[in-house]
């Protein structure tokens, strides 16, 4: 590689450094002066495996079986359990990450167990204020104050970015694996490999121990 070249790579990685380092402080900017903060990556990780999960429970009711094969000769056509089907997989990850939106910011408190379905004790001793007439001022009209808040949103983009990357793992878990633990063959195996996965069991009995030794029901 030329000089101009390594001039080149090095001023792309410096920049890319400095980038980081931006968002970083902007991110804690933020958490400073208006008290937002993005979930992390564990957070994102838990939260998509637990309504994955969820939403497998769900598709699992059904009894049905469908054809499968291209074949216009209905003989010529298999016959699969949906349950066992790639329909099925296809069906629970569709939106799965919209359903993070009906999460709330939880403030009161301060691990993963923040994002939460429900209305934070915060907001409801507010809204029982606004109820009996007192004036209340958040600085955002009172319509927009069971929106999805900056952290909610910011969990949704997570999310997608984590099925992006990792839905070859989902896959493979689907077809190959699901004598395992999906947030053991995910997060702690996978995406959070070379991270902190500590927020996985927090507002959870199970440890890391029990999970390596215990095997789920197939879903």
């Amino acid at each position: 590689m030329t000089s101009l070249g390594n001039l080149i790579s090095v001023n792309l990685f410096s920049l890319i450094f400095i980038n980081l380092i931006c968002i970083a402080q902007l991110e804690n900017e933020l958490e400073d002066e208006h008290g937002v903060k993005y979930a992390s990556q564990c957070e994102a990780c838990k939260y998509f495996v637990t309504e994955l999960e969820e939403r497998l429970k769900e598709t699992g009711k059904s009894h049905d079986v469908i054809e499968v094969g291209y074949s216009i000769d209905s003989k010529q056509k298999k016959r699969k359990k949906y349950q066992q089907s790639e329909l099925r997989l296809v069906e629970s990850l569709d939106g799965i990450c919209e359903r993070l939106l009906e999460y709330n910011i939880h403030k009161e408190r301060k691990d993963s167990t923040r994002f939460a379905k429900g209305m934070s004790q915060t907001f409801q001793t507010l809204h029982g204020l606004v109820e009996k007439g007192v004036k209340v001022d958040l600085g955002i009209p009172y319509e927009l104050w069971d929106k999805p808040s900056a952290e909610v949103t910011n969990l949704k983009t997570q999310c997608e970015l984590l099925l992006e990357k990792h839905e070859d793992d989902v896959e493979d878990w689907y077809w190959n694996h699901q004598d395992e633990s999906l947030t053991k063959f995910l997060c702690i195996d996978r995406a959070l490999r070379k991270g902190d996965s500590s927020c996985i069991f927090e507002g959870k009995e199970t440890s890391t121990e029990e999970l390596e030794s215990s095997s789920k029901d197939e879903l």
